[in-house]
């Protein structure tokens, strides 16, 4: 990888504007994550003002980027270029590389720009030993390394706000305005997913992007809608989880296998879990609500999930075999790369910081107090007893909490109709809030019955959507 070089002229151009913006150079990647693959990158401040002047050290952090070049004959010109903003947060842009036959028919004849945004990948992290590339555990925590990560940044609290939302909306900004400054004629779009979109969301706050259109793929709720929040995410798993049963009681098949409402099939396996501790010793994390709710983002070992209960109850253990091996095979077809690992101290820090309401909602709450508002749900999460366990600063929230852009480009929101993590109501909810406000052309494609990550777990959806909408096409309804 390679760092770049500062433009001292344009530096001292842009200095008394909001602007950071300086093209990138990129040179073949010094690693072998991905063959053909160059990378680049942007020095960034460690802080920015209201205004987005650098506070500070103007290099004191930097922004990995890789580059993927067009699929055109050699000597001619990309049709495009797509930057690809991943989810998270503390996600990298690394799950996007093994989505590259996707990405490419969906976008022929276009360059991907893929940053690991700071505090993710290969860019700044919050632990600068502990999260090394050279460190123990590699870019991911293991051993001692999750308390001296953890303790040096309670020992600079102040510290946790250089990885806010909003910092990280900054740097995008620049990187987008950087590289276009070199490219005055090609079309450029945005793409992102799940926490990815709350990060683009924000960066269209802080002004317009000179691109041609965005696309929104799991987009995130309302910010201030306390219905959907990270506390409430079992909830929401719990509601998603219901309709598969449903169907499956609706479904003709699936109900002649069972023999019985899927439901009642369910409530009978947990009351034998209950009674018979060696049943639940062979679900991994001995939580069959969680484990069940985590079937729900992989459509392969959702559709399992009825008859994973009828083998459950008869005491076999053939489907629960069968479903472990599709989810590790969904996992592995995301690819495992050194800049892979999730960034668990960004993940809490964002996650508490600005979408979790439930401490300003109920404070004081308990794990007991979870344990009650969860007790009558039959599939959940383990991410609100993971949020009740805090352990890391939060950062103040900023003037764009809450808010929305003024102004957006035309925009595609790609939504699955059974997604557990951003629910589709809350997709529905922030689409009619951006057009009430008249921001701009929204428009809502429904995947039905997909889940989270449309690119990934309904890649032909994904292609038809997106060639339209860069072709100026209206948008249609897709079914996985």
């Amino acid at each position: 990888m390679t760092l770049l070089p500062r433009l001292t002229l344009l530096a001292t151009l842009l200095a008394d504007t909001s602007l950071h913006a300086e093209p990138m150079f990129f040179t073949p990647c010094s690693d072998t994550a991905v063959s053909g693959s160059l990378c680049s990158g942007l020095n960034v401040p460690g802080s920015y003002d209201a205004q987005g002047r650098a506070v500070g050290d103007a290099d004191a952090m930097h922004v990995f980027v890789r580059k993927f070049a067009a699929d055109v004959p050699a000597g001619k010109p990309a049709k495009g270029t797509l930057w690809l903003v991943a989810g998270g947060p503390g996600e990298s842009g690394a799950a996007f590389y093994s989505l590259l036959p996707t990405l490419r028919r969906s976008f022929p004849g276009f360059e991907f720009l893929i940053p690991d945004h700071r505090g993710t990948g290969h860019s700044s992290r919050l632990c600068k030993v502990e999260e090394s590339e050279q460190s123990p555990g590699g870019r991911a925590l293991t051993g001692a390394e999750w308390a001296s990560c953890f303790k040096g940044i309670n020992l600079m609290p102040e510290y946790a706000g250089q990885f806010s939302i909003t910092t990280a909306a900054r740097d995008l900004k620049a990187l987008i305005e950087g590289e276009r400054s070199k490219h005055k004629q090609p079309p450029v779009y945005v793409y992102s997913v799940s926490y990815g979109t709350q990060l683009v969301l924000r960066t269209l706050q802080l002004g317009p992007l000179p691109v041609q259109g965005v696309i929104f793929d799991s987009l995130v709720p309302p910010q201030t809608d306390a219905r959907w929040d990270l506390s409430q995410r079992s909830h929401v798993v719990n509601q998603v989880g219901m309709q598969v049963l449903a169907r499956c009681d609706a479904d003709a098949a699936c109900h002649a296998a069972l023999g019985e409402p899927a439901e009642a099939l369910y409530r009978r396996v947990l009351d034998k879990a209950q009674a018979a501790p060696a049943l639940l010793a062979k679900i991994p994390g001995k939580n069959l609500k969680n484990f069940l709710g985590g079937m729900l983002d992989v459509p392969a070992a959702r559709a399992r999930i009825p008859y994973l209960l009828h083998d459950l109850d008869q005491g076999g253990e053939t489907e629960l075999a069968a479903v472990r091996a599709t989810l590790t095979e969904a996992a592995a077809s995301l690819g495992s790369y050194p800049q892979s690992p999730l960034s668990i101290p960004l993940v809490s820090i964002i996650s508490n910081s600005e979408n979790n309401l439930q401490p300003s909602l109920r404070p004081g709450s308990t794990a007991a107090d979870l344990e009650r508002d969860e007790a009558d749900l039959l599939l959940t999460s383990p991410l609100p007893r993971i949020l009740l366990g805090g352990g890391l600063p939060a950062y103040p929230r900023d003037a764009y909490f809450g808010a929305l852009p003024a102004k957006v480009p035309p925009t595609l929101v790609l939504q699955g109709t059974l997604d557990p993590k951003t629910p589709y109501a809350g997709a529905q909810a922030q689409v009619q809030a951006l057009t009430q406000s008249k921001a701009g052309k929204v428009a809502l494609a429904t995947v039905q019955n997909a889940p989270h990550f449309i690119l990934w777990t309904a890649p032909a959806c994904f292609e038809q959507a997106s060639t339209r909408f860069i072709a100026g096409k209206q948008a249609q309804d897709c079914t996985l």
